[in-house]
């Protein structure tokens, strides 16, 4: 007999944040953004709640974000269904992001690298190595995966780079990959490939640029630091 008026009390409550939302949108308090957000796939329950416990958990709207599948999954609320809805919103958020390198801008330093790597390597529990390839301006050719690995490595070939490099007639070649353990300093096999590579890629016709290695709050220029003087 009481559900509902519950539930007609939380569908009015979510009426008016959206109208608040429409009014301005900075008038709204995080947990309030993420209530909104939340509300989209759980139509029927009150998400203010589960805003609330996701903030306290993760610290802020980009902790959340950047949450992993299991984390999020640990918390009371968080099923199957919104789970597939945070992959989905991080994959649409990442490929925003990607979206203006696409356009051909210039990657011009380690820093706007490791910007586009982290949207997609941010929270990622395992290592993985993604390539970007560019043209004589460093300008974005392609952005591609070329490997998954483990929580402490990742195996990659330069055979495997350097056909992907061929592939797309690339200039350069900027090597990515994450450290989820959270230091940027490079391991023994990273200088080993990175070396490989500077020596094969002329032989290619291709130059080798860097190898970036990203954390979710710094990263690691091989170049930059001249570890190959």
């Amino acid at each position: 007999m009481t559900a509902e008026p519950r539930r007609k009390d939380h569908a009015g409550h979510r009426a008016r944040l959206k109208a608040r939302f429409a009014l301005e949108p900075l008038a709204l308090a995080d947990y309030e953004i993420l209530e909104l957000l939340l509300g989209y796939v759980l139509i029927r329950k009150d998400t203010k709640p589960l805003a609330k416990n996701l903030l306290k958990r993760f610290g802020s709207l980009r902790g959340v974000m950047d949450a992993r599948q299991d984390e999020l999954e640990s918390v009371t609320g968080v099923g199957p269904g919104l789970s597939v809805f945070w992959r989905l919103l991080r994959e649409f958020t990442a490929r925003c992001e990607e979206g203006p390198v696409r356009k051909r801008e210039e990657l011009a330093t380690p820093q706007a690298v490791a910007h586009m790597a982290r949207r997609r390597l941010t929270g990622c529990p395992y290592e993985e190595c993604w390539v970007a390839l560019v043209d004589r301006g460093n300008r974005l050719l392609s952005w591609e995966r070329l490997s998954r690995g483990t929580m402490e490595h990742v195996f990659i070939l330069p055979r495997d780079v350097l056909e992907t490099a061929l592939r797309w007639r690339a200039w350069g070649i900027i090597l990515v990959h994450n450290h989820p353990g959270g230091s940027t300093w490079p391991s023994q096999k990273d200088i080993l490939l990175t070396s490989e590579l500077r020596r094969l890629s002329p032989h290619m016709g291709v130059r080798f640029i860097d190898h970036v290695i990203v954390t979710e709050d710094a990263c690691y220029s091989m170049t930059e630091d001249r570890l190959f003087r």
